[in-house]
């Protein structure tokens, strides 16, 4: 039951991967790398990984993806990983014999690792947010519009990015002026 002030939850699905013969601390290395990641690009960055970890949380991953696809009906391009943890599983004790009687232990940890993948609206994904902030400027209109609209005036409810491309255009507007004042002044001397 969802307490009073929580967002709605988004769909989204999960995988869980139980008694791994891998290191809790080893996978958690690979795990850090993917969470927050659009699912896609999350594949792609443990397909190239070179730890031994990121075959198995790749597994997981591609089961979170295909949970989603399958049991919630999910676009599998519109995923991000939302949540990723690795938990220790339980240990398997062995021992190795030594020198003169004796027995040093040898600790096999197991790891369980779960993933979660959730559903995000186009506009929203971090990739494609980032890509379009940086599109924007390079479609400038006319230096008349640009002067005409101050691009410098942003709201606070725009996003980060948007701020820093409104003051890159402004930033280009003002070089441009820059160049045609001296331009204008090299043609007058002459």
């Amino acid at each position: 039951m969802p307490v009073k002030g929580d967002a709605p939850a988004l769909p989204g699905a999960r995988a869980v991967a139980r008694h791994v013969r891998i290191s809790p601390n080893k996978a958690r290395r690979v795990v850090n790398l993917v969470r927050g990641l659009p699912a896609k690009e999350a594949l792609t960055v443990l397909q190239f990984a070179p730890q031994s970890a990121s075959e198995q949380v790749y597994k997981v991953l591609a089961s979170a993806i295909a949970n989603a696809e399958n049991n919630e009906r999910l676009d599998p391009d519109a995923l991000l990983v939302s949540e990723a943890f690795v938990d220790e599983g339980p240990t398997m004790k062995r021992f190795r014999p030594r020198a003169q009687g004796r027995a040093y232990r040898i600790r096999k940890r197991t790891c369980h690792i779960t993933v979660a993948v959730e559903a995000v609206a186009p506009a929203q994904r971090p990739g494609k947010k980032a890509a379009a902030a940086k599109k924007a400027p390079a479609k400038a209109a006319p230096e008349t519009a640009a002067e005409e609209t101050p691009a410098t005036e942003a709201t606070a409810d725009e996003p980060a990015p948007a701020k820093k491309a409104a003051k890159k255009a402004t930033k280009a507007t003002k070089a441009a002026k820059a160049t045609e004042a001296t331009e204008t002044a090299e043609e007058g001397t002459e």
